[in-house]
């Protein structure tokens, strides 16, 4: 009866059934599938960084095409009409570019921009080497940091306020012409801002004052990053300070520099708060900027068109002054 049952019983798999290539590929599908599906692929990775890294971009992209580019769309449409802001426009194609270069009041503004350039960027910029170059020898301590924060203070003043507190430095009682009198310049105290030949410099000199801190700090911590040896090295060589200066500060500086000179210009030709607080323009033209004339002509004389016309060329003329100074800085390097 034992034999009966064991008969009836299912035979043992063989060794051939054991190695039946069909469950061994079976399992070894299940093996890969399974280590597919616990570990992405690295095309699905990118992917993913790519999604998480436009999300971060959308909300500033969304500012940026809504305060910057459709506004710049919309000016450069805007100047090929003739527009007073309210009624019908009409096509006028380049006739207000054309406008732009032969009305001499708009010509003037542009020279004037170009004048600022003077103050804003060369002033500022020399004058914060030479202060950078003196505080990099004060030894560190109280004196050092007075400095610097007494320096970088008019960066944090707003230009309005510091127009209307420098136009009253340059009244007739203020404390430009108090200071000449007390010693002994009193002949040369005037209206600073009312004369003719001295309103754009006395302007010009109020942005000096403003740059010429932001200038001195970057530049200073432009220093900081030469490496000391170059000057041990100058200093073995037996070159004094104003050859250490030209052959260690300033190539160790030309990025720092270039920035500067990016900024400040870009500032000299877009100007409008400080002349705005302090002179409006005048006295005549004397102080006109292209800030100042696209003011007027889009709210004053209502002329949107001509105003649009010569916001495009302000634009053009910023890239033709900056680009030049890029593409010099990164040649060099």
């Amino acid at each position: 009866m034992t034999d009966d049952v064991r008969k009836h019983e299912d035979p043992k798999p063989t060794a051939a059934a054991l190695r039946r290539p069909d469950a061994g590929a079976h399992a070894a599908g299940v093996g890969k599938s399974s280590r597919q599906g616990g570990r992405p692929s690295v095309k699905g990775a990118a992917r993913h960084r790519l999604v998480i890294g436009w999300l971060f971009v959308l909300p500033a992209l969304a500012f940026f095409c809504a305060f910057v580019v459709y506004p710049l769309v919309t000016a450069v449409q805007y100047s090929f009409y003739r527009w007073n802001g309210i009624g019908a426009s009409t096509w006028v194609g380049v006739d207000n570019y054309v406008r732009v270069f032969t009305d001499p009041e708009l010509l003037i503004s542009i020279v004037n921009a170009l004048v600022l350039i003077v103050f804003f960027t060369v002033i500022p910029v020399a004058a914060g080497l030479a202060l950078a170059t003196l505080i990099r020898t004060m030894r560190p301590g109280p004196c050092a940091t007075i400095a610097r924060t007494v320096l970088f203070l008019p960066q944090i003043i707003p230009l309005v306020a510091a127009g209307i507190a420098w136009s009253w430095m340059y009244a007739q009682t203020g404390t430009i012409n108090t200071i000449l009198d007390s010693v002994g310049l009193g002949f040369l105290a005037q209206s600073w801002l009312a004369g003719f030949g001295t309103a754009l410099p006395a302007v010009g000199l109020i942005g000096s004052w403003v740059l010429t801190g932001l200038c001195t700090i970057l530049l200073l911590t432009g220093i900081g990053k030469i490496d000391a040896s170059l000057y041990e090295a100058a200093r073995l060589d037996g070159a004094g300070w104003w050859r250490e200066f030209v052959t260690v500060t300033l190539p160790g500086l030309r990025q720092e520099i270039a920035v500067l000179v990016t900024i400040t210009v870009i500032a000299a030709l877009s100007s409008f708060d400080i002349i705005y607080t302090t002179t409006k323009g005048g006295p005549g033209t004397s102080t006109l900027v292209p800030g100042i004339s696209i003011f007027r002509l889009a709210f004053t004389q209502s002329e949107v068109g001509l105003a649009s016309a010569f916001g495009i060329i302000l634009l053009a003329l910023v890239l033709l002054a900056v680009l030049p100074i890029q593409l010099l800085a990164r040649e060099r390097d």
